[in-house]
Formats: structure tokens, sequence, C-alpha cells
């Protein structure tokens, strides 16, 4: 096989080309994050039951969409979570590597056979299913410095006006507000004042469900009425303001003294729907956005778009209305990576210089010079195919690669530099001699490594899938190193390399004699 590469130099050179284009491609495609996704994926179902108890939420609500959640494929355990506020919040966690789409719809098709046996106001409310992750990559605070709006205006504006534009950028579509920014309709009771002409709660629950509807009407002169216009009834849709609220009839008698209206006895006011949750920043009134990481981004790039968008949107912001990062997980995740960049390419001039040092060889050293690179910028094609990101665990997995791939090329340059030294012989005789003995060994290395890391990425639960992108990103290395080995590497080592390199000198002579006193003292050593 190597022969074979010998005689055609610009062949092997090509299927270099194409392991190093197919690298840089992949790697600019591939997804950036701090550690592989270990999290397992979650489903999250909430329903709303307005006014109800922690325990009749979860005997009326939990409880028949938790006998039919239970068991759904995939599905490691779940927890719920019933309150006082009127919520329920059931959250599924599903094995690691399932697909969290298939497990949302699995999900929603079991909450759907529970639907009939949930309370009709929980129905009319609807049940969420939504996949949810459980990690932050970004928190975007929203608040005036002088406090001059309060909550609901900067909820509503933020949700209006940024939280749509936020959802549009890739990866960052789970994005999502808190508080909610749902507004309703409070009716405030009146207890004294209900007393005197009787009326309940009940009374006024059901006055407002009956009179706040939209209704089709009709339309005038529809077919077959012959006429040669015909116009559609409007009426006046769902109540909006707190005045309309109160102008509903909640009982008559008969004439309009007797009449009881939602004013006589309560007052409507329109606030937020929810007031558990109180953000602030720097003691003012404040929402926030929070971005999820979407598995399979690129939080880097995802953090970078937000920042940006938020940028282009800030002169549009009403007076003293201001953001605020609060948190940025893609900061850390940038500097750990350029870290470990950094590290990866002083690894490569150590390597460089250690093999030179030995060689002593300009020549002799271009061909592990080239051959490291091209099998670590391929690594990212197999990383790229198997779905994984670009994270801690595969950038050390090449850092530690470097030391394992360089190996290959030595192997066919010390080699071949014995055969021209001990034989006399040209550099391309050398060479196919040369790749008549190692051959073998190469594979034999390739395989016996594999073996070694492989096993690694088959180690169930959450530690094998820690570990398994940094096995399998060794392993891939290796493999497109025996293959470099095999084809560019006795290519180049057939035209590059030289017989005899002259006399040494200085550094290099003292070297020399120092490195083969050392062997000759562990020999001895050894053989006594």
């Amino acid at each position: 096989m190597a022969g074979f590469f010998i005689d055609r130099p610009v062949f092997a050179a090509v299927i270099a080309i194409v392991i190093t284009l197919g690298g840089l491609l992949s790697m600019q495609a591939t997804p950036v994050a701090q550690f592989p996704d270990i999290a397992p994926p979650t489903v999250q179902v909430a329903a709303y039951y307005p006014g109800a108890s922690a325990e009749v939420i979860a005997n009326t609500v939990a409880a028949p969409i938790e006998q039919q959640v239970n068991g759904v494929d995939g599905m490691m355990y779940m927890s719920s979570t019933s309150s006082s506020a009127g919520t329920m919040t059931l959250t599924v966690t599903f094995e690691p590597g399932t697909d969290p789409d298939i497990a949302q719809v699995n999900v929603q098709n079991r909450v759907n056979q529970a639907s009939a046996k949930l309370p009709d106001v929980v129905s009319r409310q609807g049940v969420n299913v939504e996949k949810r992750s459980q990690s932050f990559m970004v928190v975007i605070g929203f608040y005036s410095p002088d406090d001059r709006y309060d909550t609901a205006y900067l909820a509503n504006y933020t949700n209006l006006y940024i939280l749509d534009a936020i959802k549009r950028i890739p990866g960052a579509n789970l994005a999502s507000m808190f508080p909610q920014p749902d507004v309703a309709m409070r009716i405030w009771l009146k207890p004294d004042q209900m007393a005197q002409p009787g009326v309940t709660t009940q009374d006024i629950a059901a006055a407002v469900q009956r009179q706040n509807q939209a209704f089709g009407i009709g339309q005038i002169g529809q077919s077959p009425a012959g006429t040669q216009q015909s116009f559609v009834v409007t009426t006046r849709g769902m109540l909006t303001s707190p005045e309309e609220f109160e102008d509903i009839i909640i009982r008559t008698a008969g004439d309009e003294t007797a009449i009881v209206r939602l004013r006589d006895v309560a007052r409507a006011e329109l606030g937020a729907k929810d007031y558990a949750i109180v953000p602030k920043i720097n003691g003012k009134r404040a929402v926030a956005i929070v971005v999820y990481q979407q598995p399979g981004a690129n939080a880097i790039e995802t953090s970078r778009q937000v920042r940006q968008l938020i940028d282009e949107l800030k002169p549009n912001f009403p007076q003293g209305f201001t953001s605020r990062i609060v948190l940025d997980t893609s900061t850390f995740t940038e500097a750990s990576i350029e870290k470990v960049v950094s590290t990866f390419f002083e690894a490569v001039v150590l390597v460089i210089l250690v093999v030179f040092l030995f060689l002593q060889s300009f020549r002799a050293t271009i061909i592990p010079i080239i051959a490291v690179p091209i099998a670590i910028i391929g690594t990212c094609v197999g990383i790229r195919a198997l779905g994984f990101s670009t994270n801690m665990l595969t950038l050390f997995g090449m850092i530690l690669a470097i030391g394992l791939v360089v190996d290959d090329a030595i192997i066919v340059v010390e080699n071949v530099e014995h055969n021209m030294a001990a034989g006399g012989m040209t550099p391309l005789a050398a060479t196919r001699k040369a790749m008549q003995e190692p051959s073998g060994a190469l594979v034999a290395i390739v395989l016996v490594l594999c073996s070694v890391f492989l096993p690694v990425a088959f180690l169930g639960g959450m530690t094998g899938t820690l570990y398994k992108q940094f096995a399998v990103t060794i392993a891939i290395s290796m493999v497109i190193s025996g293959v470099v080995a095999l084809t560019l590497s006795p290519a180049m080592a057939a035209r590059i390399l030289e017989p005899g390199h002259g006399a040494k000198r200085g550094f290099s002579r003292w070297f020399e004699s120092g490195f083969q006193r050392l062997t000759d003292l562990y020999a001895r050593g050894c053989a006594g």
C-alpha cells in the first residue's frame, strides 16, 4: 500500500488536502460548548388552576397527568410541584442521549390522554408541554435606573419588542421571561357589600364567564336572501378595560333599580397575572430574559448575537429604560477554550522542538510538522459527523493526541534515515525498504491505541457520556494519523530527505555524545 503512494505523491497530497479541508469546514460548523451535553433532557408540563389550593391541584391535576405520563419511553424519573398559587409543574427527566423533540411529543401524547380527567377550568387555561434546558446561557436584565417604570410596563415592552427578536436568533429560541409578561384582570371582592344582596363568589364568576365572550352573529343579506349586498354583523368582543368588567350585571330583579352590577360588590383592576417573582437590579424594579443553552447550539456565537441585538435595539429604548447583562456563561466558556487552544499550540511547538532535537535535521522535522496538523484538523470531521461539540474534553483529547500521532510520522522518518545511513541507499530506495518493515507496526499501533481508548466510549450513565467524546476524539486522530503515515509521510520522505547530514558540530555533537553515554549507562544498568 505504501509503495503505491511513494510512486504517486500527488495522490497522497490530495488525500491529505481533502482531510485538512474537511476538518477546517467541520471546525466552522461544529457547535461550541464548555462541556459535552451530559445533562439528561427534560420536558416540563405546566398547568394552572386559579384559586385552588396545593392539595386540590395535587389531587385533581397532578395525579391524573402523572398517572398517564409515568412510563413514557426513555423516562428516568419525574417530579412534580403543586403550589398554593394555583400552578402545577411536572418535570420529566429522560435518559442521556434521548432526542428532546421526540421526548416532548411522547409526553404531549400522554398529557392529551389525561385531559379528559382534568377540571374544566384547567382545560380552558391549557396545559403547556415544552422541552426545557436546565442550564442558563445568558440572563439579561431590563430596568429603569430612576425606577420610573413599574414592572408591568417593563414586562410589556420587553415582551413586545425584545423577546421575540431574541427568539429569532439561531440557538436562542428557548428564551423566556420572568416574571411572565401575561396580564390579568383582577376582581377584588367586597364581602360586606356582597352580603347585602346575597351575592356569592360563584355568582360573580359565572356572570364574568357568561358575559365576557366573543360571539359570531352572522350576516345580513346572506345567500339565498337574494340581496345584492351582504353585511357581516360585528359585536364587541372580549372585555378589555376595568370599566367594562365593572359594568357586568351580576343579578337583576326586573327593574333598573334592582340591577346589581360588578362595581356594586367588587373592584376590577388590570395587573400582572403572577406576582410570585419580583426581580430587582440594584434595588430597582426589573424584568429579565433568560436564554437557555439549546442542544447543538454554538454557545459563544449565540451569546455574541444576543449582545449584538441588544446593542442594536438600545437606541430605540424609551427614555430611562436600559439593559444589563446579568449572567453570561459563554464568557467563561470562551476563556476556557482559548486557554485550551493556547495549550494546544504550545504542545505542537514542544513536539516539534523535541523531534528536531533528536532528529537534528530540518528536512526530517518537516514531515512530522505537516503530519501532526493534518491528523488533528482532520479529527474535526469525525467530531462533526458524530454530533459532538467543540468543548473542553474534545480539545483535551486533541492535545493528548498530539504526542501520539507524531509517533507514526517519526517511525517512518527514523526508519528511512536508518536505511540511508546503514545501507547507503538513496532516499527513494530507503523509503521503499523502510515501508516494507513498519507498515504492519503502524497499523498495530493504531489498533492498540484505539483498543485502549474506545472502551471508555461504551461506559454507561453520566460517566460514559462525559468521557465518550474524549476517547472517540483520540481514536479518530489515531486512525487519521495512521492513514497519513501510510500515504503522505513515505511520499514526502522519498523526496525531502537527503542521505547523510555531515559531521555534527556544537550543540548537536554535545547532545549526541551525552545521549549516547546515557544510553550506554542505561544498558549497563539493565545488563547488571
